[in-house]
């Protein structure tokens, strides 16, 4: 597939079918994912893979309740809360597999860095035919102590890009990007 052709055709996902996939797929996109530029080549990634539908049902269940406990005042209160209220509310959308780009301490510019990789991650998942959708509002439950630890990953990195990955469940609908708001635009020809 064509890069410029990916970029414009690649949507979130949010309806994912049973449909299985090897894990070489996953490992193919985590070559994918590093292959992003850093500051000053510091690679400050680190990834969490975690699959299967029972195991992300689960975390969605504890994240949910973490999230009803602590949302941000800038967020629509009652509109979120009646969201991760709902039973049937998935926070994965019916994937099954979740991946998380962690950063590591002390590199310079490592969030931007592993929102880098991620895009990586995005593009080349659209081209191999599957899906992804980040779950931002993920981050906050993933950077848990009590979550660290129940995931098995160290305490000293940061979650910065969760998404989710599989077979799209039909056709996404493209969605209308604005044009570029350009502030300020200074060219000179000498």
């Amino acid at each position: 597939m064509d890069l410029t052709e990916a970029i414009y055709q690649r949507r979130a996902v949010r309806q994912f079918s049973d449909r299985p996939f090897e894990p070489q797929l996953v490992e193919e996109l985590l070559d994918a994912a590093v292959q992003a530029p850093s500051a000053m080549n510091q690679q400050p990634w680190a990834f969490g893979v975690f699959h299967g539908k029972k195991r992300l049902q689960g975390y969605s269940e504890e994240a949910k309740r973490h999230l009803i406990a602590t949302l941000q005042p800038c967020w629509d209160v009652p509109l979120r809360c009646q969201v991760y209220e709902d039973p049937e509310y998935d926070m994965f959308h019916g994937a099954q597999t979740l991946i998380v780009i962690y950063a590591k301490p002390g590199k310079a510019n490592s969030a931007e860095d592993c929102c880098m990789a991620a895009q990586n991650l995005l593009l080349a998942a659209h081209g191999l035919g599957l899906g992804t959708c980040p779950i931002g509002h993920l981050r906050s439950w993933l950077n848990l102590h009590e979550t660290k630890r129940q995931l098995d990953v160290p305490e000293h990195l940061e979650a910065v890009f969760p998404l989710v990955i599989g077979f799209p469940n039909g056709a996404v609908e493209a969605v209308l990007r604005n044009a570029p708001e350009i502030v300020t635009w200074k060219w000179d020809l000498e």
